[in-house]
């Protein structure tokens, strides 16, 4: 229990610190003050041995990571100072750099992570420029500073910050780019988007629009190849995870590697290659915060396997949750993508059993009654977030997902096998294809007659972070009375109700001075 308690503790101080120091220029001197206050209070704590000897150590520890946090956060934010590009702000330049990401393929324009010695940027180029991943180029454009804006629903969307978590801290719409050198690239990464564009290309030869591009989303996460009105139509029936890679579709991919595994290779070289797999699928697919939360959750499990550990599922999200923050402090307040899938899987494990049990007179046929469960636990734990972030809530995404999730698996299996069949033969793809139209058409056809009700989505007005402040302090109420009922029926579980006269005959028999105080819990 002490263990439990300790490990939740340091991870959620080590958040909080990150998130303070995010609002606030924290010194380090402050976060020195924390580290000596927690070490002393140890210390003394060691000394005196008290009755809440465990409770001060997970204090200490608390103040220790909270210091840390901040600590990560600060230096996080000294590395962009100071910006050598100051003084040629808002003025036309040509910079040299080597394209780090793979190009971002837009309707209309072309996104371009470009690296120069002392920079990162995003250059904003035409939609059909020649790039590729590695090369060396030189673009051409006005430099900026990114600056927030409004969104379409009033929300302001702070961009800066968005792009700091990805490593970037200047813009360049509308540039000119011209490519210098090819290769430049890592090999291991170059070779990955060189299948992924074999794929897609066969992809979009196979399939008509916008089924390619539904097929390109559900298995790379490719959600800018759908088109602007469908990803809206997906919006609107609250199914828009499915192209953006959630968790649902990453643990499809890790089930069918490790089901071909087990066919080709001995335990442990199929743990070692299943983790070698799923890193290699995030890297392929880019490393968004709810693929890299997914894949690490994914890569714990089979190294508890392989090293013969137990696997503890919160434990996995909250390690997750500490590892991506360590590496990207800035993820915690300024990704959407991170706050919802961390909220979305925690959702899933403090009250999905619960909630199933309450849902045991739904069949069970399809999985309908699971995802029946997980599309209404997952709701409510970000619904709140989503009014606040985006302001635009799906009040359809419960019985559309319902009726979608269970031919997504089919869907992308399909769309998997006659992409990498029509690599080698069209023919021989087509018998595929004419199933995976027919699974990604039921897909598209359920999501955009949902979406079409005026009733489909709300949209809520601007609301106080207060509000937002609320309403989880509400869900987290309900969630601790869940789980009290639930710890209540576990404290009970392997025992028996008996008759009390039973007791008090089989007591008197064995022991005559025992008590006859009944007991009706076995």
């Amino acid at each position: 229990m002490y263990q439990k308690q300790f490990i939740y503790a340091v991870t959620i101080s080590f958040a909080f610190g990150v998130g303070l120091s995010s609002i606030f220029d924290i010194s380090l001197f402050i976060t020195t003050w924390l580290v000596l206050i927690g070490v002393g209070l140890f210390l003394i704590n060691k000394k005196t041995d008290s009755d809440y000897s465990n409770s001060l150590k997970i204090f200490c520890a608390g103040l220790l990571f909270c210091a840390l946090g901040m600590s990560r956060m600060y230096l996080e934010k000294e590395s962009y100072l100071p910006d050598p590009y100051d003084n040629l702000l808002e003025t036309e330049v040509t910079i040299e750099g080597v394209i780090v990401v793979e190009p971002d393929v837009r309707e209309s324009t072309t996104h371009l992570t470009i690296e120069t010695e002392a920079i990162k940027i995003l250059a904003i180029v035409e939609r059909y420029s020649q790039v590729e991943y590695g090369d060396l180029v030189q673009v051409t454009g006005t430099l900026k500073k990114p600056t927030s804006f409004a969104t379409d629903y009033d929300r302001i969307f702070l961009y800066p910050e968005y792009l700091r978590a990805r490593g970037i801290d200047h813009t360049m719409s509308f540039s000119e780019v011209k490519v210098l050198e090819s290769g430049h690239g890592n090999y291991f990464m170059t070779k990955l988007y060189e299948f992924k564009k074999s794929f897609m290309d066969v992809t979009e030869g196979l399939y008509q629009e916008p089924y390619a591009g539904l097929g390109e989303g559900l298995l790379l996460g490719v959600k800018q190849a759908l088109g602007d009105e469908l990803e809206q139509d997906f919006r609107r029936a609250g199914i828009i995870h499915i192209v953006v890679l959630s968790g649902y579709n990453i643990m499809l991919v890790v089930l069918f590697v490790m089901y071909v595994l087990s066919f080709l290779l001995p335990f442990r070289m199929r743990m070692v290659v299943g983790i070698m797999s799923i890193i290699s699928f995030a890297l392929l697919v880019g490393l968004s915060a709810t693929v890299v939360r997914a894949s690490l959750m994914a890569s714990l499990l089979l190294l508890s396997k392989l090293l013969d550990r137990q696997y503890l599922v919160m434990r996995a999200l909250f390690l997750a949750g500490f590892i991506m923050l360590m590496i990207n402090p800035y993820l915690l307040l300024y990704d959407v993508g991170f706050q919802l899938s961390f909220l979305a899987t925690l959702g899933l494990l403090l009250c999905s059993e619960r909630i199933g049990e309450w849902l045991s007179s739904v069949p069970t046929w399809l999985g309908i009654r699971e995802f029946l469960v997980a599309t209404l636990v997952t709701q409510v734990f970000v619904a709140p977030l989503i009014l606040y972030q985006i302001g635009e809530l799906s009040l359809v995404a419960v019985i559309v997902n319902v009726l979608v999730l269970p031919m997504v698996p089919v869907a992308m299996l399909l769309v998997f096998i006659s992409g990498l069949v029509g690599m080698i033969s069209v023919p021989l793809a087509l018998p595929f294809v004419f199933l995976g139209h027919y699974s990604l058409l039921y897909i598209v056809t359920i999501s955009q007659w949902f979406a079409a009700s005026p009733f489909a989505s709300v949209i809520a007005p601007v609301f106080s972070i207060w509000w937002l402040i609320i309403l989880y302090g509400i869900i987290g109420v309900v969630v601790l009375k869940i789980l009290k009922i639930e710890s209540g029926k576990q404290a009970l579980a392997g025992w028996t109700i008996v008759e009390e006269e039973t007791i008090v005959a089989d007591e008197s028999r064995s022991d005559s001075s025992a008590t006859n105080t009944p007991v009706f819990f076995r």
